[in-house]
């Protein structure tokens, strides 16, 4: 992956700060320049960037857009393209500018991972789009290893001594080092084999399994349809079979398919294709479905691993 900082391509720059005072500082004139450039500006973070930064910007907040990450970003599959790509999307003629949180304390550690493959992600995704994107690093509450992987995945950092170029730039590593195999559940699971003439038995297992669960039923056609989306690809594109596997956690309920196909593109499910565009969309819908995707793939296969909160809707 290659950066691009020139006036029509990418600018993704990391902000490291320690306090509201140094969040603010390199908030407020990000936005601010924007909005002078008559720039679409949208902020993207959770309550705890988003109301400071919102109060110091005063009257001028009105013309920004706001989003909790919290909820946009809950899955972090999410946020290329459906918060990323589709405010970029609305404004085709325009360099937009984004400040994007998508890491902060309290993140699981599964969370955590599927962070890091995004932030290394947009480098890719967006390095020919006329995008400026400051994403925010807590530099206090996050662990040293998060704050490492922020000086791989943004060309450019900022903090209170200002803006310079990021020595350990490597989004290709991060993306490389967070595709492992997941670890295994440590409660009771269910397996389910199928195939083309057997695709049938995957509702009904997933259906029963959600049902016992207690999810609720909007949440459980949310699953359902995302399941049987890959089910269905492990058919045509994974050797004609494939490996279902469900549990529950206290948090969520875990459905994992299993099957011989190989994920080539690292962003494959990260960007919307376009409206005329034939294909693509499988991982994507996944992806908008589910509160967390994560994903290991190798030669000899691929898992993909949905979680879906229990009592819960998606944000």
């Amino acid at each position: 992956m290659s950066a691009r900082t020139a006036a029509n391509g990418l600018i993704h720059e990391g902000l490291l700060y320690t306090n509201t005072t140094d969040l603010l500082a390199g908030t407020v004139s990000f936005v601010e320049d924007g909005l002078r450039r008559d720039e679409p500006v949208m902020v993207a973070a959770p309550a705890r960037t988003r109301e400071p930064l919102r109060a110091a910007l005063g009257t001028a907040a009105d013309r920004v857009g706001w989003a909790d990450m919290t909820q946009a970003g809950r899955n972090p599959g999410r946020i290329i393209p459906w918060v990323l790509q589709a405010f970029a999307d609305r404004h085709p003629e325009q360099r937009v500018r984004i400040i994007g949180e998508p890491i902060w304390a309290g993140r699981t550690a599964h969370e955590y991972r599927a962070c890091a493959q995004h932030e290394a992600m947009i480098n890719a995704a967006f390095a020919a789009r006329p995008m400026s994107i400051l994403c925010p690093y807590d530099a206090v509450g996050l662990s040293a290893g998060a704050l490492a992987e922020a000086r791989c995945t943004h060309p450019v950092l900022v903090d209170r001594a200002g803006r310079r170029p990021s020595g350990g730039y490597a989004p290709d590593d991060v993306v490389a080092r967070h595709n492992r195999p997941l670890p295994d559940p440590t409660g009771p699971v269910a397996t389910l084999d199928y195939r083309l003439d057997t695709l049938a038995q995957v509702r009904r297992f997933v259906t029963g399994h959600a049902a016992g669960a207690g999810l609720d039923p909007d949440r459980t056609d949310d699953l359902l349809i995302a399941v049987t989306e890959l089910a269905a690809n492990s058919v045509a594109h994974g050797g004609g079979s494939g490996g279902l596997r469900v549990w529950s956690t206290d948090e969520h309920l875990v459905c994992e398919i299993r099957d011989a196909g190989r994920l080539t593109d690292p962003l494959a499910g990260r960007l919307a294709p376009g409206h005329d565009g034939v294909g693509g969309r499988g991982l994507v819908i996944v992806h908008a479905l589910c509160d967390l995707v994560l994903v290991h793939t190798a030669p000899a296969g691929t898992t993909v691993r949905l979680h879906v909160r229990l009592g819960t809707a998606v944000g």
